[in-house]
């Protein structure tokens, strides 16, 4: 459940050129996404909760930061979960134009909402199913291009391609980048459902950062060879780049493909993020009525109808704007994950780990730096950008503030505490 797939990526390329957006999506996945699934391999296989991040955090830091870090993750969620039906509608409008007038593409992508909110509702093997094909439907059209690209060396360097409104500079493509490579961390919410956890994360965790690597550079590195400017290149540009590789079928494929991996993402995330109300629900942290699970798929539905609320209401920010917001608090997020694994090895040394990030308490400290370090890019242009009147930095700040107050206000209303992982109570339908 990694973010965006190879739709999404192009801005990557409009942002910083061909050479520098293979070097970049080279180096993410070495400084941004194996420290995160090392991270994700140790705590995933020591604590396989319902939650998973959540539960992580709030046993090594305590409820106060076990809540702020489920609240971060959902207010992000918020942002990160209407990139996927935009990008539905990019993709969707680069068939069919009539889409991108008045508010038509936005109510397609609210269609798109409610539809992964039904699938969920009925059940986790529904999401599985559908998430498996996919997988298979949506690589196909890359591995199309990818073949072509040789018959076409330097074919494409004159090429007449569709007007581009892109603004993205090499920054905004790196935060893109980020974006792409994101998404490590879900998985761990549904720890419960998964078989052998101990063994399978780590395992799945290490073969996916190389995988999706190699699945965002070949198609580039392909394209590269054919001449066609940087300046070609904006979100959802991958449609008219499939027609002139192979023609009106491939442009075909490649759009279906967008508008699947739009859809396909969405409606796996939908899982994930649902698991955690439920989870907060089972402590006692959120009201009962978000632990209420379908009677006969055992889905959160509750959980999911209220996620699904806010995920509507971000629809019209902006791609940009949106991956933006999504990377700087889903980044506050992570960081408390880092330090629930560096406290955890200092608290709990003796917690069987099947799967420990290598080095000690030194390597787990310096895994975490990183990613850190990657997030200033995130606050630097989080300040030039704007929403409702202020900046997104500022913006950001008001919503991660909140998460304290919704603290204060949770806990005034239950001041005896939580329960704990040993005293949660049954789930309810």
């Amino acid at each position: 459940m990694v973010s965006g797939g190879t739709y999404g990526t192009e801005d990557i390329v409009h942002g910083a050129g061909y050479g520098k957006a293979i070097l970049i999506l080279l180096l993410t996945p070495l400084l941004w996404s194996l420290p995160t699934a090392f991270m994700i391999g140790e705590l995933s296989s020591a604590l396989p909760f319902e939650g998973g991040y959540y539960a992580w955090v709030r046993r090594a830091m305590g409820n106060f930061w076990g809540f702020q870090e489920a609240w971060l993750s959902l207010v992000a969620s918020i942002f990160d979960m209407a990139i996927y039906p935009t990008l539905f509608v990019a993709y969707l409008t680069r068939m069919f134009p009539w889409f991108q007038q008045n508010h038509r593409g936005v109510a397609v992508a609210l269609g798109v909402v409610v539809v992964c909110a039904i699938l969920n509702i009925a059940g986790v093997k529904v999401v599985s199913t559908t998430s498996l094909w996919l997988f298979f439907l949506l690589s196909a059209p890359f591995a199309a291009i990818f073949v072509l690209a040789p018959f076409k060396i330097g074919a494409l360097a004159n090429a007449v391609t569709r007007p581009t409104t892109s603004n993205v500079d090499i920054l905004g493509g790196l935060l893109i980048c980020m974006w792409n490579y994101m998404g490590w961390d879900n998985a761990s919410t549904i720890a419960t459902e998964v078989e052998r956890p101990q063994r399978t994360y780590p395992r799945a965790m290490l073969a996916a950062v190389v995988i999706v690597c190699l699945s965002y550079v070949a198609p580039f590195a392909a394209m590269w060879i054919t001449g066609l400017p940087a300046s070609a290149w904006e979100t959802g540009a991958w449609a008219d780049i499939a027609g002139l590789m192979g023609g009106p079928l491939l442009r075909i494929a490649l759009v279906a493909g967008g508008m699947m991996s739009g859809f396909g993402m969405f409606n796996a995330l939908v899982m994930s993020y649902s698991r955690l109300p439920l989870a907060m629900a089972q402590d006692g942290m959120l009201p009962k009525m978000f632990g209420k699970l379908h009677p006969k798929s055992r889905a959160p539905w509750v959980a999911i109808i209220a996620l699904a609320i806010g995920w509507g209401l971000a629809l019209n920010i902006g791609f940009e704007r949106l991956v933006t917001l999504d990377i700087m608090i889903y980044g506050a997020s992570l960081v408390l994950e880092f330090l629930a694994l560096i406290w955890l090895r200092v608290k709990e040394p003796e917690l069987p780990r099947p799967f420990r990030v290598p080095g000690g308490l030194f390597g787990v400290i310096a895994v975490g730096i990183p990613p850190a370090l990657l997030l200033v890019f995130a606050v630097v242009r989080s300040q030039s950008e704007t929403i409702l009147g202020m900046s997104s930095f500022l913006f950001g700040l008001i919503l991660m503030g909140a998460g304290v107050a919704a603290y204060l206000v949770n806990y005034s209303l239950k001041p005896a505490g939580w329960a704990t992982p040993e005293q949660k109570p049954g789930l309810v339908a």
